[in-house]
């Protein structure tokens, strides 16, 4: 009973950051058509920069480090190919497709028979959305490509940011995305102009950087020092199924029945590589 106690509080906090992370994306579509998916990155990376960077005070020369500066590199493009994405596809199916970098990451090194069913099993749910499967429907290729890009960019998050933190410690967060923000930005500028500064906007900015990354980086903090990896990577495997809720309940986005399932398929693989592939390091969610 008093394990169960223990572990409530965080499992609750990791749900909260798992329904945050798209009800961030949610606010963020809404105001594609007048800023733009680069927009709206420059805005949340770089609110999130400026408090990250209040917090920890990074050394500034952390940025000079190849590691950091490829993690950094990794983070912003993940995030600008994330919402380039959710303009063009439903939210639910972007962050399904997305799950395939880390995916990939926790298989790399499978070496029993059941780790290969997990891949078997994320290969059905990416044949049920690619354009290439003729039952799948109306989907915008171009939306699918960005999803499994912001995939493999997270992939690499995962893999540079284990090596940035062992460098840097809790801070290499902060300049990480510094260094996103430092690229985006300006993207984001070019883009929208003087759109970003209207009060409005900057005010969904700020919104969109409180529930994508200042509230589920603190909580998922607070979730992975209490509770053990794989229950963790299990909660995680959940986020496309919020997502899809998320893109239903905030965008009025539906999906056909073949979604839901390839969606169901790319979480029952990640849940299934949660329990049996080999531990990665954990991070928290970049999107």
């Amino acid at each position: 009973m008093a394990r169960s106690t223990s572990l409530a509080l965080p499992i609750t906090f990791l749900v909260i950051s798992i329904a945050s992370i798209p009800t961030g994306a949610a606010l963020a579509k809404r105001v594609f058509p007048i800023v733009g998916a680069e927009g709206v990155t420059a805005m949340r990376l770089g609110f999130s920069a400026l408090l990250l960077l209040a917090i920890w005070r990074p050394n500034p020369k952390a940025v000079l480090d190849r590691v950091v500066l490829a993690y950094g590199v990794s983070l912003g493009a993940m995030n600008l190919m994330f919402y380039m994405a959710i303009e063009r596809i439903p939210l639910g199916l972007a962050v399904a497709l997305e799950f395939t970098g880390p995916l990939a990451v926790a298989m790399v090194s499978s070496r029993k028979p059941l780790d290969f069913a997990w891949i078997g099993l994320a290969v059905i749910g990416l044949g049920l959305l690619l354009p290439i499967n003729p039952a799948a429907g109306p989907l915008d290729p171009t939306g699918v490509a960005l999803a499994l890009a912001a995939g493999g960019c997270w992939a690499a998050y995962i893999l540079f940011g284990a090596k940035a933190g062992g460098r840097l410690g809790p801070g290499a967060v902060a300049v990480g995305v510094t260094i996103g923000a430092l690229f985006t930005v300006p993207i984001g500028v070019a883009h929208a102009g003087s759109a970003l500064l209207a009060p409005a906007i900057l005010a969904t900015g700020l919104a969109v950087a409180f529930f994508s990354s200042m509230l589920p980086y603190s909580l998922e903090m607070v979730a992975l020092t209490r509770l053990p990896a794989k229950t963790f990577g299990v909660m995680m495997s959940l986020e496309p199924a919020f997502a899809a809720v998320s893109g239903m309940v905030l965008l009025h986005e539906t999906l056909t029945p073949m979604q839901w399932s390839a969606i169901a398929c790319i979480m029952g693989a990640s849940f299934g590589s949660a329990i049996t592939a080999r531990p990665i390091p954990a991070s928290p969610h970049p999107d």
